[in-house]
C-alpha cells in the first residue's frame, strides 16, 4: 500500500506575487544616492559644506541599512526604521537649505542668475526633482509601517489606494505597492499639483501631498517666470 504523501510545505510564493517576500534595496539605493549627486551637482553656494558631507553621510547610512537588512527588505527592527527615516530626513533637509536659497535669489533679484536663464532652470530642475525624490521616499516608509512591515503584513490597511487595489483582476493577488509606485505618486502630485490615478485616505498621506504640490508648485512657478524675465 503507498504511503500518503506528508503535508505540503509553506510556500516560498510573497504575497505580492513575487518569488520571495519583501521588495530589492536597489531602486531605493538608486532614488538615494541620485539625491546626494544631485545635491552635489548644485551652485556652491546652494550646497550644504563641505560638498562630500552630504554624499559621505548618505552613502554610510544606506550601507548600514543594506547590511543590516541584506537581500530583500524584511526586517523589522527598530534601529533600521530609525535609520530609514534619517536618510529621508536629511534629503528633505539638504534640498530644502538648496531650496529656501533659490527662492530667496528669486525674489531677491540675486546677481547669480542674473543673466544665466539656463543656469537658473537647470538649478530649479534639480531641486525640483530632488524633491519629487524625497517625497517618494517618505510615501514608501510612512505608508502601512514601511516597506519591510508591508512584506508581512500586506493586508494592513493603506494610507494610498492605488488602481492595482481596485482592479485586482489586473494585478496578483495580494499585491503591495513598491518604491516604483510611490516614485510615480511623488512624481505625478508634483506634476498635476493634484492626486492622480492613487486615492490618499489617510489624513497624513493627504497633507503630505498638500506640501509636495505646494513646494513643487512655489518652486516650478518662479522658476520659469524669473528665466522668462532674464530672456526677455
Amino acid at each position: 500500500m503507498r504511503a500518503s504523501p506528508g503535508p505540503a510545505g509553506p510556500s516560498s510564493v510573497a504575497p505580492g506575487g513575487g518569488a520571495a517576500r519583501g521588495e530589492h534595496w536597489w531602486p531605493v539605493a538608486v532614488a538615494v544616492v541620485s539625491a546626494a549627486l544631485l545635491h552635489v551637482a548644485l551652485p556652491a553656494s546652494y550646497r550644504v559644506d563641505p560638498v562630500w558631507v552630504v554624499p559621505v553621510v548618505l552613502f554610510a547610512l544606506l550601507v548600514a541599512l543594506v547590511v543590516g537588512d541584506p537581500g530583500r527588505i524584511d526586517r523589522q527592527k527598530t534601529w533600521l526604521r530609525v535609520v530609514t527615516e534619517t536618510v529621508i530626513a536629511f534629503i528633505t533637509a539638504s534640498n530644502l537649505y538648496a531650496g529656501i536659497h533659490l527662492v530667496s535669489d528669486i525674489l531677491t533679484n540675486n546677481k547669480l542668475f542674473a543673466d544665466n536663464a539656463t543656469g537658473l532652470l537647470a538649478t530649479g530642475g534639480v531641486t525640483w526633482v530632488t524633491n519629487v525624490i524625497a517625497f517618494a521616499l517618505w510615501y514608501w516608509d510612512l505608508d502601512r509601517g514601511g516597506a519591510a512591515a508591508r512584506a508581512h503584513r500586506p493586508a494592513t490597511e493603506p494610507a494610498f489606494v492605488f488602481p492595482e487595489m481596485q482592479h485586482t483582476a489586473y494585478a496578483p493577488a495580494g499585491w503591495v505597492p513598491r518604491f516604483a509606485d510611490y516614485l510615480s505618486l511623488s512624481f505625478w502630485t508634483a506634476t498635476a499639483f493634484s492626486p492622480t490615478d492613487v486615492s490618499a485616505i489617510k489624513q497624513w498621506a493627504k497633507l503630505l501631498m498638500m506640501v509636495e504640490a505646494a513646494t513643487s508648485l512655489i518652486v516650478a512657478t518662479l522658476v520659469i517666470a524669473r528665466a522668462i524675465n532674464i530672456l526677455q
